[in-house]
């Protein structure tokens, strides 16, 4: 097994409710090395391009406003199996169906307007780690 690296963002809501300790706590716990770590506003040209292949969805614009809400923190993280184990970590994309013990069962939520703020973002895939890599750092 070789080492890899995976992106993650802690989104506004994470920044604002001040979950970024626990993320860090989760991930150091688990033994994985931060090698890079930066508070960031994202701009609209950054998001279009993470978030390429959702731009043109009806929800997108709802997302830039959410993403743009406030800072959000960048990590790279490393450590073998990285990208499945942060992702199993951070849990289902829509909080009311992510476990108990993951990042967003426990501190991510959906609101009454549909908006759902779930915290982390994570790499899917080696390529989209280091796609994303480039985005951000």
């Amino acid at each position: 097994m070789t080492e890899e690296q995976t992106l993650m963002l802690i989104k506004p809501d994470g920044v604002k409710n001040g979950h970024i300790g626990d993320v860090i706590s989760r991930i150091e716990h688990r033994n994985y090395e931060i090698t890079a770590m930066k508070m960031v506003q994202a701009t609209e040209s950054q998001l279009r391009e993470h978030y390429a292949a959702l731009v043109d969805k009806p929800f997108f614009p709802k997302t830039l406003k959410y993403m743009q809400s406030g800072p959000i923190i960048a990590l790279i993280i490393k450590g073998t199996n990285v990208i499945a184990a942060i992702r199993e970590m951070s849990g289902a994309t829509v909080p009311s169906q992510a476990r108990s013990g993951t990042l967003r069962g426990d501190f991510a939520r959906e609101w009454p307007d549909g908006t759902i703020r779930n915290l982390v973002h994570t790499s899917d895939s080696p390529e989209s780690a280091q796609r994303e890599i480039g985005i951000w750092f």
